[in-house]
């Protein structure tokens, strides 16, 4: 029924509806006619078939066949941060893309289903994080300008509204990906069905992009892939078991609770298992409580996948038994007044299924700094390993933290795309790796670091028809300058871009200079890093950059990296953190609002401004013109008194 006809014949339609003798309908019946006005037979709504409410009416009526073949050039299964970074970077790289995600959300565990806070690169050793920049970071400023509020559920449709505005991108919700249909070693369709409108797709592309987590899609493919602890002795890994084992870590059931501003008794329901508290190790800190306890974990030594809905109930006892205790156990009075606000239904996940690709990324590659000639990615969380058993191994700590990192690591695409399944990529914690190494690259902005190397590098692949592997033995360096110029960070790897004009100016000079120099714009780094300068930056507001050319050049675009401040965190937290490494608001040195002219036979043109600009890459393109400079009109930040630029490139198109 189409709901304008519903909602505009809703009362009539249920009267005549009330009035029709049921039994009596047949083709030939003119009982309709003798109860609806002529008005209203003249403009039928729904299904009119007398035939059709017969079959209602008995039961004999069959489900509507509702499957569809789609086709698309690729196609990314997993709605979570490495996921949406994919389909992205995909879209943007002109492909045509679908995203499908079996939950009714985006976000995976940053989602208001999980509520994790969205981690990356903020555990070095020195404190300060490294923070990815690129589209993860365009997701984290989008909700920053959308969310100042910090609401969970508006962080949903924030995400909601970052993907659907890409028209490349069809996004299939509430839609499981339940096998690969192969042909040979190439998937040729993935078959899917989305519960809510009881419809099954077909998803044919021609590269698939695995960012699920726990793998369906790659599993049924055929892919390889490990489960549990590699033995210290098969990568050298000191942190390693000694022998090989089934440990996985566990997934997390969050909590919150709200101040009520009045006594809140609580009883505890049936389900809740008492926590043991004289025998639980002094790193479960149960002050503060507000946001509930990452380490409310259970992780397998077999079957996770198959065991999580056990694990789920358990989990659920096991949080409400540490609420129990801090509401009951008389040693919290701090908790009198306070009451349980939220409680995940969904566990977050650590760790399942990881596929194998040609390279297996591990331990001693991130604590030697190992460098890849092709490098996609970086991380550098802590090897952050929970451990066996979780809260049901109360003695051990809930995680060994075994060593930080001084400077982000690398991340490699051979370990981003499937061993023997050839069309086949992945994204997130499913990547090719040990146990030891995933307890660092897990972090979700890693992952979605990840997904904007695999969505490029899909789009490469079509473009040149080539499979990932040979992308990657032939085509690397376009996918390393692609990523470099889309605003992804590849630590030790500057952009050399051919193609860039800037590179071709023979002087570059600014208005005025606090720190750096205008020539560092084309230097190939978009941040300052190994505390080395690689920025321009103003004295003051309002301030001017200028390029020159000795002869005309051709331009129709112009990109700009502005600055961020990438040592301080921009996500969303439950507690919204505000401090010298996290921030709740724009950030105050983001540049604002700007102008660009460009000369042509001596005269300047204005082609391009922003006065709301809300990204660190700003992009303007028009027309080709015929110039011999260009000039950066430079306004106003979001707070800071200077303006700070990184990059500046052009191209012809």
């Amino acid at each position: 029924m189409k709901r304008r006809n519903f909602f505009k014949n809703t009362v009539k339609g249920a009267l005549g509806a009330t009035l029709i003798p049921m039994t009596n309908l047949s083709c030939s019946s003119s009982s309709t006619a003798s109860v609806l006005p002529n008005s209203e037979q003249e403009k039928p709504y729904g299904n009119t078939n007398p035939e059709q409410w017969h079959q209602m009416g008995t039961g004999k009526k069959r489900r509507p066949n509702r499957a569809t073949t789609l086709t698309y050039d690729v196609a990314v299964i997993g709605g979570g941060a490495a996921g949406m970074c994919a389909a992205v970077a995909a879209a943007r790289n002109g492909m045509q893309v679908v995203l499908i995600q079996d939950r009714p959300v985006l976000g995976g565990n940053s989602s208001s289903e999980i509520r994790v806070h969205l981690n990356g690169v903020n555990q070095l050793k020195d404190g300060l994080p490294e923070r990815e920049t690129g589209i993860i970071e365009e997701m984290l400023l989008h909700n920053r300008f959308h969310n100042p509020q910090d609401a969970y559920p508006v962080w949903d449709h924030v995400l909601f509204d970052f993907i659907t505005r890409e028209t490349n991108i069809d996004l299939k919700l509430n839609t499981s990906a339940m096998r690969a249909i192969m042909n040979g070693d190439t998937i040729e369709a993935a078959y899917c069905w989305q519960m809510t409108t009881e419809t099954e797709f077909t998803i044919k592309a021609k590269q698939f992009i695995d960012c699920s987590g726990d793998g369906l899609l790659a599993a049924t493919a055929g892919a390889l892939y490990r489960t549990g602890r590699e033995a210290a002795s098969e990568f050298n890994e000191k942190f390693a078991p000694k022998e090989a084992d089934g440990w996985q870590m566990g997934s997390t059931v969050l909590l919150g609770a709200k101040d009520m501003g009045r006594p809140m008794p609580f009883e505890p329901p049936h389900f809740t298992i008492k926590y043991d508290a004289e025998k639980s190790h002094k790193g479960r800190n149960l002050i503060p409580f507000e946001l509930g306890f990452w380490w409310v974990e259970m992780g397998s030594d077999d079957d996770i996948i198959g065991e999580y809905e056990d694990i789920k109930e358990t989990l659920m006892g096991h949080a409400y038994g540490v609420w129990d205790y801090l509401k009951n156990s008389g040693k919290f009075p701090e908790t009198e007044n306070y009451a349980l606000d939220w409680v995940s239904s969904l566990p977050g996940k650590r760790e399942s299924r990881r596929f194998i690709g040609d390279y297996i990324l591990s331990e001693p590659d991130l604590l030697s700094n190992k460098q890849f000639p092709d490098a996609v990615a970086f991380g550098g969380w802590s090897l952050d390993e929970h451990n066996p058993g979780g809260i049901e191994n109360l003695s051990e700590p809930p995680s060994y933290f075994h060593e930080d990192f001084e400077e982000p690591y690398q991340i490699p695409f051979r370990s981003l795309y499937s061993k023997n399944v050839s069309n086949l990529l992945f994204a997130g914690r499913n990547i090719s790796q040990t146990h030891m190494a995933l307890s660092s690259s897990r972090i979700m902005a890693t992952c979605a670091l990840e997904g904007q190397a695999v969505g490029t590098a899909t789009a490469l692949c079509v473009k040149h028809n080539v499979l990932p592997r040979t992308l990657g033995e032939n085509y690397i360096n376009d996918l390393q300058e692609q990523l470099l110029r889309d605003d992804a960070f590849i630590p030790n790897r500057p952009a050399v871009d051919n193609t860039d004009i800037a590179k071709q100016a023979q002087l570059i000079f600014a208005s005025s200079t606090s720190s750096g120099a205008a020539n560092l714009l084309t230097d190939g780094w978009s941040r300052d890093y190994n505390n080395t300068v690689h920025h321009w930056e103003s004295e003051g507001l309002p301030a001017k950059v200028q390029m020159e050319w000795n002869e005309n050049v051709k331009i129709s675009k112009i990109e700009i990296k502005c600055d961020t401040n990438v040592k301080r965190n921009i996500m969303l937290r439950r507690d919204s953190l505000e401090n010298d490494f996290y921030t709740t608001g724009i950030p105050k040195e983001l540049l604002k609002a700007l102008d660009v002219e460009v000369r042509v036979k001596g005269t300047w043109q204005k082609v391009g401004s922003l006065d709301k600009n809300r990204t660190r890459l700003i992009k303007f393109d028009f027309d080709p013109v015929q110039a011999t400079a260009i000039r950066l009109n430079l306004k106003e930040t979001y707070g800071a008194e200077n303006v700070k630029l990184f990059e500046l490139r052009c191209y012809a198109s």
